[in-house]
């Protein structure tokens, strides 16, 4: 068997040291680079006074409220048709984006027939509007005043009816205002006092 001449290279073999002190030495290094990350970059304009200005994170615009012409309203008008008399809009449900109540009739020729109160939503393919909710069915016999309004999330209404049938549709003798809040998966609906008159 030959000897070499060169020195015993023991210290060479791997030890569990070595072992430790590399692992050691690679984390103090991966900490290093963690702590000269440079910052986040940030995008920056120029505003109207010419002092330039941090641009913060784009937000993405609201969709507008659906428009009531495009809905299907569950009305049986036969060839008269539907007209909405008024509507309203804002967030009901809290989601961040708005919802349209309506109120819809049949587009008679004289008289005023009943009204139907109904919010619509978007659909997801951008189609026509959908009605999620029907607040006053045609078949209560009610008119709608002009007042409707939106607020916070609640629908604020005055509605106009008849204590029978004697009454003569031109003049409602019951007038009621009420509020429909969107509560639990459902629009609850509350009746208010009478606002006075002076």
């Amino acid at each position: 068997m030959q000897l070499s001449d060169a020195p015993d290279l023991a210290h060479t073999r791997p030890r569990p040291i070595h072992w430790l002190a590399t692992a050691t030495a690679m984390a103090a290094v991966m900490a290093l680079a963690g702590l000269l990350q440079p910052g986040p970059a940030t995008a920056s304009q120029t505003g109207p006074d010419g002092l330039r200005k941090a641009a913060g994170p784009a937000k993405a615009e609201p969709l507008p409220a659906p428009d009531p012409e495009g809905a299907d309203f569950p009305l049986e008008c036969g060839p008269a048709g539907t007209v909405v008399t008024q509507k309203a809009t804002g967030d009901l449900d809290g989601d961040g984006t708005p919802e349209t109540v309506a109120v819809v009739r049949c587009d008679a020729g004289s008289g005023t027939p009943p009204s139907g109160v109904y919010v619509l939503t978007r659909t997801a393919e951008g189609g026509a509007p959908r009605v999620v909710a029907t607040l006053v069915d045609p078949a209560d016999k009610r008119t709608v005043g002009p007042e409707l309004t939106v607020h916070d999330g609640v629908i604020l209404a005055t509605l106009f009816g008849y204590s029978g049938p004697s009454v003569p549709s031109c003049c409602p003798d019951q007038e009621d205002r009420v509020s429909w809040q969107w509560r639990n998966g459902a629009f609850v609906r509350t009746e208010l006092p009478e606002a006075r008159r002076s």
